[in-house]
């Protein structure tokens, strides 16, 4: 009776973990299709990419409570610079929210440790700005074509086991 028991309790630790990873990475998958907009100077696509994680971002779920309370600290800031992003097609304006973006939703994926994939967070000296991607390779949104090599890996987040 304990190991059936027992045996129980893991699978259902194990569909939560999965249920929390699928959340944040449709929050991740959404953030970097932000990204790769602004990579492409692809305003209008930043538009509508944006409004998909705006839409991820509120139906961020099956967290426990004490990643709920993480995930509180930066949602409110997260759906901001995501609405303003999805509301412009300004590119200049895009890339400014873009900023806090990132750096929110770095502080938000370091501390939960939830991510499915690999994620790097690259750094612009001349920007002054850090962001994610899911490759090493640097592919800088805040210049697009005019810099789009310009930029180093800070850190890396690994994927969740």
């Amino acid at each position: 009776m304990k190991k059936i028991f027992l045996s129980l309790f893991l699978m259902l630790s194990v569909c939560m973990v999965k249920a929390q990873n699928a959340s944040v990475d449709k929050v991740t998958s959404a953030y970097i299709g932000v990204k790769n907009a602004l990579v492409g100077s692809n305003a209008t696509l930043a538009k509508s990419r944006s409004k998909e994680l705006v839409d991820a971002l509120a139906s961020l779920k099956d967290l426990t409570p004490a990643q709920q309370r993480t995930a509180n600290t930066y949602l409110d800031k997260l759906k901001f610079d995501s609405r303003h992003i999805s509301e412009t097609t300004k590119i200049d304006h895009q890339r400014e929210h873009f900023q806090s973006l990132s750096n929110n939703m770095y502080s938000l994926l370091a501390a939960l440790k939830l991510n499915g994939t690999t994620l790097y967070q690259q750094y612009c000296p001349m920007k002054k700005a850090a962001w994610l991607s899911e490759s090493e390779d640097i592919r800088n949104p805040y210049y697009g074509n005019e810099m789009l090599e310009c930029g180093t890996v800070k850190a890396t987040l690994a994927a969740a086991k």
